[in-house]
């Protein structure tokens, strides 16, 4: 594993996620609930995909683990799309 599969890095690039939340509802708790993180700088809900895909971009480095945590809160799954996706 690197530090770009493990972790967000600061930037303008991103990661993206995969997540299995169906409803714009449950799309825009998720956003909301990551960006009262600590280091979350933005969160775009892209809506043309499916499932739905979430970027997050981040002020300093967080990791894929504590992303994941953060959404499984809320009962739902968060996965990483690859290193540069």
């Amino acid at each position: 594993m690197s530090l770009l599969s493990e972790n967000i890095v600061p930037g303008s690039q991103g990661k993206i996620f995969g997540t299995n939340a169906k409803t714009d509802n449950d799309l825009k708790k998720i956003k909301n609930h990551l960006l009262s993180m600590e280091g979350v700088k933005d969160v775009v809900i892209n809506y043309k995909t499916f499932p739905a895909e979430l970027t997050i971009y981040s002020s300093v480095v967080l990791s894929v683990d504590e992303i994941q945590k953060r959404v499984m809160e809320l009962g739902f799954h968060i996965m990483p799309k690859g290193a540069f996706a």
